[in-house]
């Protein structure tokens, strides 16, 4: 009874998010590194593509240095991805430091999927008062970043496989250039704070970037693929996925912008894994196969259970139960 309570409540609550738009299904291989130009069958090209990429992930997710804007308060500078979209082009972060720190400790917040910009700055604000400091990162696409042609951050997550790959590819890029920022500031300890699609994100970037030293996963999943096809927030997309693809083929295409492969390469890190009991957006079922494959595979990890659902975890009391949880296992390890 409790479950189909919190899971009604779920719908109502996702029911109130606005402008969702079934956008047309495309391959996008012009947004692949490589795929632009050539013949074949589009799904096979990426397979074998997204198959290489995975072999070569560090590769893939390497970074050139940057040069950086900051006023004080606002970081700024140029994404390594140009994308079409001359406002997305710009990396925009927020810096909220701690008082009287200590220690030069700092985390990377990289929040949810349609974050606005003030998205999060509560979060930050309770960083600090574990004497941490925060950089909150606007994603791809997202406020400030977003062309007034969207009215949501649909570049980030859509039935365009190709620019999907490239979009979060360009996060993770992003979010490793803003820690090279923090670690020249003198911040001798990083950790990265992800939420939903940003917890993707978070793992991704801390698999590969050694500068981080813990990394707290705030809704979770093995594969990105699953969680656009079965979640409740993007039953939009899999409208258009529909017949176009099936999801074995998705999942493997979206392998390298997946947590699961990259398991072994946060051996070394501390890791917080949190999901929410009747989560619909990120299927619980998903959320507890991503913790067994940390016990299986003996990768060092803390677990956190709400008891509520994706979009509840925003609401009071629940809100706080995530926060603290957070804050304090960074505040612990870093």
């Amino acid at each position: 009874m409790l479950r189909r309570a919190f899971h009604n409540w779920e719908r109502r609550l996702a029911a109130a998010a606005e402008n969702r738009a079934v956008r047309p299904f495309d391959w996008g291989l012009e947004w692949v590194p490589g795929l632009r130009e050539g013949a074949g069958d589009p799904s096979e090209r990426l397979t074998a593509w997204a198959d290489e990429t995975l072999r070569r992930s560090q590769d893939f997710f390497a970074i050139d240095p940057a040069e950086y804007s900051f006023d004080g308060h606002r970081l700024t500078f140029a994404s390594a991805v140009v994308t079409p979209h001359e406002e997305n082009n710009t990396v925009v972060a927020r810096l909220f430091p701690a008082p009287a720190q200590t220690r030069k400790r700092a985390v990377l917040v990289m929040p949810q999927w349609n974050a606005d910009a003030e998205g999060h700055v509560g979060l930050c604000r309770l960083l600090n008062r574990f004497g941490l400091t925060a950089l909150r990162l606007s994603l791809p696409y997202h406020d400030g970043r977003m062309p007034p042609e969207l009215k949501r951050a649909d570049y980030i997550v859509s039935a365009n496989v190709g620019r999907t790959i490239a979009i979060n590819r360009q996060a993770v890029l992003d979010a490793r250039l803003a820690i090279a920022w923090l670690h020249r500031q003198g911040f001798e300890s990083i950790g990265v704070l992800g939420t939903s699609l940003g917890s993707c994100l978070a793992l991704l970037t801390t698999a590969h970037d050694p500068l981080v030293k813990a990394t707290a996963l705030n809704h979770i999943s093995p594969y990105f693929a699953d969680v656009i096809w079965e979640g409740l927030s993007t039953e939009h997309v899999r409208e258009s996925l529909d017949g176009n693809v099936d999801l074995e083929t998705l999942r493997r295409i979206w392998m390298p912008i997946s947590p699961l492969p990259y398991l072994d390469r946060v051996r070394d890190r501390q890791t917080l894994l949190v999901y929410a009991l009747y989560d619909l957006t990120f299927p619980l079922e998903l959320s507890r196969l991503l913790v067994s494959e940390f016990k299986s595979q003996r990768v060092p990890h803390q677990t956190k259970v709400l008891p509520c659902g994706h979009y509840s975890t925003g609401v009071t009391p629940f809100k706080w139960m995530d926060g603290l949880a957070l804050c304090r296992f960074l505040s612990k390890h870093l």
